[in-house]
């Protein structure tokens, strides 16, 4: 007697469309998760379309007129990404000059001032000295005037806050030491920096806030791109949460710490990197490539 034939790979429809609609439940839920993924690495919009890309260089104590001249033949040879915001921190005492050589369309900044107009305060520099060289930027609370010549969250919130009711716009440094990181204090100490600065500043349409791990400056180690974005977006959210939504969506942060132009491109990926401010590379020519991340 034959068996009936049984086709092994039939599946009854009724059954068919369960599993459709299972697959279909399931694809929709893959796709949320991807999408909840993706914001959350991206930060609080997940875009830096209407934040201008910024490049700051800070020359630190280095270079005379020579080494100036080099610099702008460079800068001015280009190609320059026009889209990208530019600024170059000079030595004060160099900061006339260049202002003078520096092209029109780069920014120049101070790399420090003090709290008030003027008085007696030997070897300080205000923010209307700047102003009246031409100069529109000043660098303020970077690590190594927190960390060489001690200056606490409270007077670089000061200067700040006096630096801008002059009329100049203002890059805020905030930033973790190597041990400080290790002990998983990174967030506290960018957040206690950022809130000093935060209680005193009312407009941050100019400022820009420049995210420097300690660790990382000068040292050629360099947050990796997970680690830098993680921190931005944390930043990102705390702005949101303690100032308002609209400072946190316009804000840009940048990264700094041995920013490259081989390393540039990647640093930015995760979308909450605005751009950089770039130490001993912003004194050769691959400037230009950090400058064009962008491009």
């Amino acid at each position: 007697m034959r068996m009936p034939r049984v086709e092994l790979n039939y599946v009854p429809p009724f059954r068919m469309i369960c599993i459709r609609l299972r697959l279909t439940h399931s694809l929709r839920v893959a796709k949320q998760c991807s999408v909840v993924r993706r914001e959350r690495f991206s930060g609080v919009s997940g875009k830096m379309a209407n934040r201008k890309f910024f490049v700051g260089g800070n020359w630190k104590m280095n270079g005379d007129k020579k080494g100036i001249d080099g610099i702008v033949e460079f800068l001015s040879a280009g190609p320059i990404d026009s889209s990208a915001e530019v600024v170059c921190g000079a030595p004060q005492c160099y900061l006339d000059y260049a202002r003078q050589k520096l092209p029109a369309n780069f920014g120049v900044a101070a790399q420090n001032c003090y709290k008030v107009s003027k008085g007696a305060f030997t070897g300080e520099i205000s923010p209307a000295m700047i102003k009246d060289l031409g100069c529109e930027w000043v660098i303020l609370g970077h690590s190594e005037r927190r960390s060489i010549f001690g200056e606490s969250d409270e007077i670089v919130a000061d200067k700040c806050v006096h630096a801008l009711e002059e009329g100049l716009s203002v890059i805020a440094c905030i930033g973790e030491k190597l041990e400080e990181r290790e002990s998983g204090q990174t967030e506290t100490v960018v957040f206690r920096q950022t809130k000093a600065i935060a209680d005193k500043v009312k407009d941050w349409d100019k400022v820009v806030l420049a995210y420097e791990p300690v660790w990382a400056i000068g040292t050629g180690k360099t947050a990796s791109p997970e680690q830098a974005q993680e921190v931005h977006v944390k930043l990102r959210e705390w702005l949101k949460t303690n100032v308002s939504a609209a400072v946190a969506e316009k804000t840009r942060i940048i990264y700094g710490g041995s920013v490259t132009a081989g390393n540039c491109k990647d640093l930015v990926k995760g979308g909450d990197i605005d751009g950089f401010l770039v130490g001993g590379a912003s004194l050769k020519p691959e400037f230009i490539q950090i400058i064009n991340t962008k491009m």
